[in-house]
């Protein structure tokens, strides 16, 4: 039986390339893409998940979610991933319209019909945090969940103190951290260092002549620069497929730990900041009360700090040949 992928994202290039590996992977079936606003307007978002899934020539229905944060204004990452949040290359429109359920119906319906099922989040956790809202049962029915998200324990990439994702909709990330849900969380920094394509990946991904393989260097182009900019490092750093990589093989992450994890919601010079009790000391009688209700629920969540890198390419590079 192949297992079951639920995925959440606001599809954007590097969101694209983690579809590529979900939908061409033969061992999985993805049984529902749901979108959300973040990268690109939801609407966007949703246009660039159905012309992925054309892409792979795949049969999988996608379902457009919610068009702004949980509290907040959307504010989205254009600047990094293009106007079109594909490096703005005029991709054709494609032919498959959404589901029309909404994406918080569809990925209520999923769970309960699939259970056991991996849920992976690309995006602002808003979809998954009113669906948990909803029907807090949901949350024992899954598997596994895979969020790409935070910096713990490290800068941010949208502030000092935070990464995007958790950063766009925190009160959405708090809820789905403090929820019974088997987060396993994936930062950003496991895409950086080693594990950003270096010109001889990039080489080698446009030497497989594959459809799919130049559209994942093509359209990331404008995120490269946006990246070298950001970090002065070149390269094309793709946080989403480490993370799909991880949730195809738990081993491609390499250093694990279980911890209380909240979300700072409330300043806004750490808005967004994913706080790890990396040396567990949430329970100490100094830190009780403002940690009180992450102890409450008692469930931790498992972060993954660093990759193997070899693998991560591995897997990437299957998914494009």
């Amino acid at each position: 039986m192949p297992r079951v992928f639920l995925i959440d994202t606001d599809v954007a290039s590097d969101d694209a390339v983690a579809l590529i590996m979900a939908l061409r992977a033969p061992e999985v079936r993805v049984c529902a893409i749901t979108t959300v606003a973040g990268n690109v307007e939801v609407q966007q978002a949703t246009r660039n998940a159905c012309h992925t899934v054309e892409l792979c020539e795949a049969t999988v229905p996608v379902y457009v979610g919610a068009e702004k944060p949980l509290l907040r204004p959307h504010q989205s990452a254009t600047w990094f991933h293009g106007c079109d949040g594909l490096g703005d290359h005029n991709y054709p429109p494609p032919r498959q319209s959404p589901g029309k359920l909404p994406a918080v119906d569809a990925m209520i319906a999923a769970i309960e019909g699939n259970p056991g099922l991996v849920v992976v989040t690309l995006g602002p956790l808003t979809n998954l945090a009113l669906a948990l809202a909803r029907k807090p049962a949901i949350a024992a029915k899954v598997g596994r969940c895979v969020v790409m998200g935070g910096a713990p324990c490290c800068e941010g990439n949208v502030t000092p103190a935070a990464e995007y994702n958790i950063w766009v909709d925190p009160e959405a990330a708090r809820i789905v951290m403090l929820s019974a849900l088997p987060v396993e969380l994936v930062g950003w920094q496991t895409s950086r260092g080693e594990a950003v394509l270096n010109e001889a990946d990039i080489a080698c991904i446009r030497g497989f002549k594959s459809e799919v393989a130049d559209f994942a260097i093509e359209c990331n182009s404008r995120a490269r620069a946006a990246y070298l900019e950001q970090t002065r490092e070149d390269g094309i750093s793709l946080p989403d497929p480490v993370a799909m990589a991880i949730a195809l093989d738990p081993t491609v992450g390499s250093q694990w730990s279980e911890h209380y994890v909240n979300v700072e919601t409330h300043s806004e010079l750490t808005r967004g900041m994913t706080v790890v009790d990396r040396l567990n000391v949430a329970a100490d009688e100094r830190n009780q009360a403002v940690w009180a209700d992450v102890l409450r629920q008692g469930r931790k969540v498992k972060v993954c700090w660093t990759i193997d890198t070899k693998g991560w390419k591995e897997a990437l590079f299957s998914a494009l040949r």
